[in-house]
């Protein structure tokens, strides 16, 4: 037996392609999207997955200012921040949320699913969120990817 053929590779920094893949977020709903979107800034869809190394892609999102939230979601779901101050806690619905800055939700979303740890933190880098249909990254000629066939 060849032993030499059942090495495990380890994807490094050196050795990760990284893409450019554009996400249309109209008419997705919320957590289905940021579900999928970390799997792709993760690079779990990849054979080449190492769970320590950056090896996802970067991701832009257009028109997250149409995105769908199911039940009664939009008055009831809350979203909350501290000041730092005694007393601080503030609390802000989706539907308010939305309208001082729609991009936020997108990110809250896709922050809460990625690891909580330096490496999350890197990988939220590669995620840029736009409201509208327009985004300044043609250079890059993103890859559009359908979320709802990416399984």
């Amino acid at each position: 037996m060849n032993t030499l053929s059942y090495k495990t590779v380890s994807a490094n920094k050196a050795t990760v392609k990284k893409e450019w893949v554009l996400v249309d977020a109209a008419d997705q709903t919320l957590g289905r999207l940021a579900s999928n979107v970390a799997i792709l800034l993760r690079g779990k869809h990849k054979p080449s997955f190492t769970p320590h190394v950056d090896c996802g892609d970067n991701v832009v999102i257009i028109n997250a200012d149409k995105i769908r939230l199911t039940g009664n979601k939009w008055d009831q779901k809350e979203y909350v921040r501290h000041t730092g101050y005694p007393g601080g806690q503030r609390f802000t619905n989706a539907r308010v949320m939305m309208s001082k800055k729609p991009t936020a939700m997108v990110e809250k979303a896709v922050t809460g699913m990625l690891p909580k740890n330096r490496l999350g933190r890197q990988l939220f880098r590669n995620l840029m969120v736009y409201a509208g249909n327009e985004h300044p990254h043609q250079a890059q000629q993103p890859k559009v990817i359908n979320l709802n066939t990416l399984k």
